[in-house]
């Protein structure tokens, strides 16, 4: 009998213990990793010892701060602008979509078939002086006006330019965007849209008031789940972007693989958590709500 009742209270954890394990072997461990790696001096050739040099994290901040502000920079950007692509579009498969939302669904996923960096190199021959966007805009004499709007370089090319940067992380991470706010918008309940037809509320009254505060959910997990590997990627300022345009993953790639200093890298990249989650808790603090926080847990 007393077997039995451990048994049973033991289950619970026995289920978990895999979970736990997968996350102390390849996220707590190699995060105290690079966290020693980060406070070591020496070099390549003599190799690195501990020294607890915690200057490593000012020397870092102090060479590198631009590339981390243009990151965040450049992720707001994003962000900003997959909301306003995702919402309409998640609203549209999740109202409109009848028997074809899980086609639209397929529709929206496709891209992820193919390679991230295939993709991202795809937008470099779009981009390209003569590519299908440019040619097509000096064809219609839209190259000045993309000029006056500050959009394409005075040299007439998109290449190696902020706006190429954040069309392809738009591009690419768009459905990190789409897919949580769909996935709020699926769980609204029609009846409540009736009801307020009931209550004379016009479409728009019944969006704001009821629509738009039951995705925010939804909202919330699709800009966390944006944000944070938009404003960590290194892929698209590498290959669409030229060297006043780089990221801080560009940097900690650079420090890590060409340089091989491996303290700054791990110091560039702890730094770039420690930004990132302070954003993360400040926007929490101000938007976030209990089930906002269960949904971007989920």
């Amino acid at each position: 009998m007393i077997s039995r009742i451990w048994r049973t209270r033991l289950a619970p954890y026995a289920l978990i213990l895999p979970g736990w394990l997968w996350l102390v072997i390849f996220f707590v461990v190699p995060t105290l990793s690079m966290l020693s790696v980060s406070t070591m001096t020496g070099n390549d050739l003599d190799g690195f010892k501990q020294t607890f040099h915690l200057s490593t994290y000012s020397d870092a901040w102090s060479e590198y701060h631009t590339q981390i502000v243009r990151s965040l920079v450049y992720g707001l950007i994003a962000t900003v602008l997959c909301l306003v692509i995702a919402y309409p579009v998640a609203y549209w498969i999740a109202f409109r979509g009848g028997r074809y939302k899980s086609s639209l669904l397929f529709l929206l996923l496709l891209p992820f078939f193919v390679s991230f960096v295939i993709r991202t190199q795809s937008w470099e021959f779009m981009l390209d002086d003569h590519g299908m966007v440019l040619g097509t805009l000096r064809t219609f004499h839209l190259v000045g006006v993309m000029k006056t709007l500050h959009l394409v370089s005075s040299s007439g090319t998109i290449l190696q330019t902020s706006t190429a940067v954040i069309g392809g992380l738009v591009y690419n991470f768009l459905p990190f965007t789409v897919l949580p706010i769909y996935v709020a918008l699926e769980r609204v309940e029609p009846s409540l849209l009736e009801a307020s037809s009931d209550l004379y509320a016009n479409k728009f009254h019944a969006f704001r008031k009821v629509v738009f505060p039951l995705s925010l959910p939804g909202i919330f997990a699709a800009v966390l789940l944006t944000f944070v590997p938009v404003a960590s990627d290194y892929v698209n300022a590498q290959i669409l972007g030229g060297t006043k345009n780089t990221m801080i993953g560009t940097a900690i790639e650079t420090e890590y693989f060409t340089n091989l200093n491996y303290p700054v890298a791990a110091a560039l990249s702890f730094i770039l958590m420690a930004v990132l989650l302070i954003g993360v808790f400040l926007y929490a603090r101000i938007l976030g709500t209990e089930d906002a926080l269960e949904m971007a847990a989920a």
